[in-house]
């Protein structure tokens, strides 16, 4: 991909990157930084996937958590430079206009900062080989924008603030579901304008894929062949799917996907930290579900957060079995271990979406997590790990939709939180 040097304050982030990690066997961190390298780079280049004309790698990095720390933040500078010395650059970026870290972000101000961001981040590691770097970003749905160049005038904004010739993958975020007076009877979607909107990039030139985000199998199957009928094929749908986010119509809309040739990209692999690993037993005296709400307890998410998490945790007797996810944990961990010493639970999780047809999208602060993620490379769990992890998943009867103000169903857009239903 061409860049553009352009002046880009760094802000939060979500990004999707080619990585590599080890073989079925495996490499360690103790390994000498020539091995582990080595080992990376073979696998970036074996285990890919396609979107649309994009070759990717089947797992990658979303850092929507991010943010800076007065100009800049050394874990994350720390996080990039390991991306550009073990896989020479190669990496896949999913932002989007409307992504940042400050609240006038959340309230429909200052859009477009993490697309600076990425920019500034490629920019930073100018001398590596960014031509194996992609870039996908995301247009927001809002009432203001309801004709077809109001796509094409956003799109060439975030081509611009990106840096580059053409978008490798351009997105829609959400349905068109942001509608403040719809108490007023002003509540006409615009999907299809949008659709013809991305028609209308692609044959422009300005982007080279188009992708849609949390549609449902009819919403999918409608702008597929709507856009089919443009001349544009649909490469990719991002919605949330984990090991115990199959239901509400999660896992027929990655099904349909499969059947139409749309890749998935799964946000909220983790069930943002539940099936990480960070949270199960360490020691034969504490329970996974101790683990699980003392973790909890002590990390950085807020307090709203930490109670819907701890729910699934702990369990409350109702819509969670007393217990929470504990059993499904246990399963998890078994199948680590069997896998070697170097297998971690977030690996498996992983792994688990990689098998389904997905393309995991994990969040990671920090270089050690990255390369813990990366593990996830270069094997596959067998049908029967599959099918044990989906049973145990199964009998625990619930279905993961966020914690706090981030959902997998509803978006806090400035006047409160809006929803959808991909059933």
């Amino acid at each position: 991909m061409k860049h553009i040097s352009i002046t880009t304050p760094p802000v939060a982030i979500a990004v999707l990157f080619a990585t590599a990690s080890r073989t079925a066997n495996g490499f360690t961190l103790s390994q000498t930084k020539s091995s582990a390298t080595t080992t990376a780079a073979a696998t970036a280049s074996t285990d890919t996937t396609q979107v649309g004309t994009l070759t990717v790698p089947q797992i990658g990095l979303g850092t929507i958590a991010w943010s800076d720390t007065n100009g800049h933040n050394p874990e994350l500078e720390e996080l990039m430079s390991t991306i550009y010395q073990q896989h020479d650059g190669a990496a896949f970026f999913d932002t989007g206009e409307r992504y940042g870290s400050h609240a006038k972000t959340a309230l429909g101000m200052g859009w477009g900062e993490t697309e600076l961001l990425v920019a500034g981040l490629l920019d930073d590691n100018e001398g590596s080989s960014t031509d194996n770097s992609v870039v996908a970003t995301k247009f927001t749905p809002s009432p203001w924008r309801t004709t077809v160049q109001s796509v094409v005038e956003a799109c060439e904004e975030s081509r611009q603030r990106l840096g580059v010739d053409s978008i490798d993958l351009y997105q829609i975020q959400m349905p068109d579901i942001v509608k403040p007076m719809k108490f007023l009877g002003f509540d006409k979607t615009y999907d299809e304008v949008y659709w013809d909107g991305l028609a209308e990039c692609y044959h422009k030139g300005l982007v080279k894929n188009v992708g849609v985000s949390n549609y449902g199998p009819t919403l999918v199957t409608e702008c597929y062949e709507h856009l089919a009928k443009r001349g544009v094929p649909l490469a990719s749908n991002q919605i949330a799917y984990s090991l115990i986010g199959r239901q509400s119509g999660a896992q027929e809309t990655l099904d349909r996907c499969n059947e139409l040739g749309v890749k998935v990209l799964a946000y909220y692999p983790f069930a943002m930290v539940l099936l990480t690993g960070k949270y199960t037993s360490s020691s034969p005296e504490l329970t996974v579900e101790d683990a699980l709400t003392s973790s909890l307890s002590s990390s950085r998410r807020s307090r709203l957060e930490r109670k819907d998490l701890e729910r699934y945790a702990k369990g409350d007797g109702k819509s969670i079995p007393q217990g929470g996810i504990a059993p499904l944990l246990r399963v998890m961990e078994r199948i680590a271990k069997e896998r070697g010493p170097s297998t971690t639970v977030a690996q498996v999780a992983l792994n688990y979406i990689i098998c389904k047809g997905a393309v995991p999208i994990p969040g990671s602060r920090t270089a050690e997590q990255y390369v813990d993620n990366m593990g996830a490379l270069g094997w596959r769990l067998t049908d029967d790990e599959v099918a044990e992890m989906e049973k145990e998943a199964d009998n625990l009867g619930i279905s993961f939709e966020g914690a706090g103000f981030k959902r997998s169903n509803a978006k806090f857009v400035g006047y409160g939180m809006e929803t959808w239903s991909l059933a």
